[in-house]
């Protein structure tokens, strides 16, 4: 991708560039040993931060945060000795290359990563794992893990101590924590997750990490933290002990600034690109029956503040009054996500705009008037968030937004409780590169929205 772009930028402005680069008491140098220094520094400051680390390569927003600090690096570094060197070199060269190298790299890496999940899904790519402690957080564990098609692991069956069968179903029992290693010369496997256990004494894991090294197998700890993203912890040997510290999150000061500047620029933006599109739904639903085009709606924001909520109309005039009696009749009126199952309320225009999305287009008024963000939590009315426990209230802790980790993950497919762990992981591990991702993914559930959207 480099290469794409240094050549690129070269054939493009290279016949406007007739003149060599040169500095007070200094050769002149032509631009194609400067760019050839670019692209070398920029290779160095690739490797230099650990882009391609194994250990995040293929998951989570780490690796396209480490290519955007690395591009800026050497951006930086560039600039900084052109100053100091004097060097005439095209400012507009580099304004160029940089944010186009930078989009080339996130998209390979994307697009490689898409491929790999592919392959996972089918099985390849994977670390066949298995996973010894205690049953309840093995079971933990393995359901995580499970959950998710493509993590990489393939549990291929536990080491701990019990009934084999006993609420472990789809789990095959390789031995008990005393014979562990006879369990792993069995099975063919390529890691061990080790969960803990009140058995595994500092002197069992000293024998169980020997064991394990022997056999050329990773040793990986899981330890009893659920929805934790990588940037929060850090490890730290202390005496010996490899300490985990876990950052608290926390969305003040520049943190919240950067977002809301976000915000701002990403929805007025919007709001100019999507223009045509308002006058086109609104004519579509006029013309589709009576009623108002746009429908206003009570919901609760940040810290359990009220605020108007707009969206296109999508169903019949008085949808509201309908709600209590569908819900009942699904039974689901004590769950606080209030979505009916085949809703008869939906207009026939109304089911091709929610269906891709469109009738959430006016949010971006909300967004622009601080009410709500881009991406976070869905806003919920109050009569749900009535129904939440003391965690589901940590949805409140940052804004509501337009798009979310559950809306990209399965949309109307998902259960209250899977709706809850995303957004709860988002508020937990909030960032600026995973709104960028969540938005991206959200552009592809609008276009290609599937069975999972109504």
């Amino acid at each position: 991708m480099l290469a794409v772009t240094i050549v690129s930028a070269w054939l493009l402005a290279g016949p406007s560039m007739t003149d060599d680069v040169s500095w007070r008491d200094g050769p002149q140098v032509s631009y194609v040993v400067v760019l050839a220094i670019i692209g070398v520094s920029w290779l160095i400051g690739l490797d230099a931060i650990d882009t391609r680390d194994h250990h995040i390569v293929g998951h989570g927003v780490l690796e396209y945060r480490r290519l955007v600090d690395a591009t800026i690096a050497v951006f930086a570094f560039t600039v900084a000795v052109a100053f100091f060197l004097g060097m005439e070199i095209s400012r507009l060269l580099l304004a160029v290359i940089f944010p186009v190298g930078l989009i080339l790299l996130l998209v390979s890496r994307w697009i490689w990563r898409q491929w790999l999940r592919g392959r996972q899904r089918r099985g390849d790519y994977t670390h066949r794992s298995v996973i010894i402690g205690e049953r309840s957080k093995v079971k933990h564990v393995a359901q995580q893990i499970r959950r998710s098609k493509d993590s990489g692991y393939t549990i291929v069956g536990v080491i701990t101590d019990g009934v084999p069968s006993e609420g472990m179903p789809q789990l095959e029992v390789l031995g008990d924590i005393r014979s562990a290693d006879k369990a792993l010369d069995a099975a063919n496997i390529d890691a061990l997750i080790i969960v803990g256990s009140d058995d595994m004494d500092p002197e069992t894991m000293r024998r169980l990490g020997y064991a394990v090294a022997d056999r050329d197998i990773q040793m990986i700890m899981a330890p009893a933290l659920t929805d934790v993203a990588g940037p929060r912890l850090h490890s730290r040997p202390v005496a010996g002990l490899p300490l985990v510290h876990v950052d608290f999150p926390r969305m003040e000061g520049s943190s919240r600034f950067l977002k809301r500047v976000f915000d701002l620029i990403g929805s007025a933006g919007l709001l100019l690109l999507f223009s045509p599109v308002f006058l086109v739904t609104a004519i579509a639903i006029k013309i589709d029956g009576p009623g108002k085009v746009f429908y206003h709606q009570e919901r609760i924001g940040r810290g359990g503040r009220t605020f108007g909520m707009r969206k296109f109309r999508s169903m019949v005039a008085n949808a509201d009054d309908q709600l209590a009696s569908l819900l009942d009749l699904q039974g689901s009126s004590e769950t606080p996500l209030f979505k009916v199952s085949d809703d008869p309320r939906i207009t026939k225009i109304g089911r091709f705009l929610r269906k891709h999305s469109i009738d959430e287009l006016p949010q971006l008024i909300n967004v622009l008037r601080g009410e709500m963000s881009l991406v976070g939590p869905r806003p919920q009315r109050a009569a749900e968030v009535a129904l939440y426990d003391d965690i589901a209230l940590r949805r409140l802790a940052v804004k509501p937004g337009m798009s979310g980790l559950w809306q990209v993950s399965g949309r109307s497919t998902l259960s209250w409780e899977e709706t809850i762990r995303l957004d709860l992981y988002y508020v937990e591990n909030w960032s600026l590169t995973q709104d960028v991702v969540i938005l991206f993914r959200t552009i592809r559930a609008v276009v290609a929205p599937g069975a999972s959207a109504h």
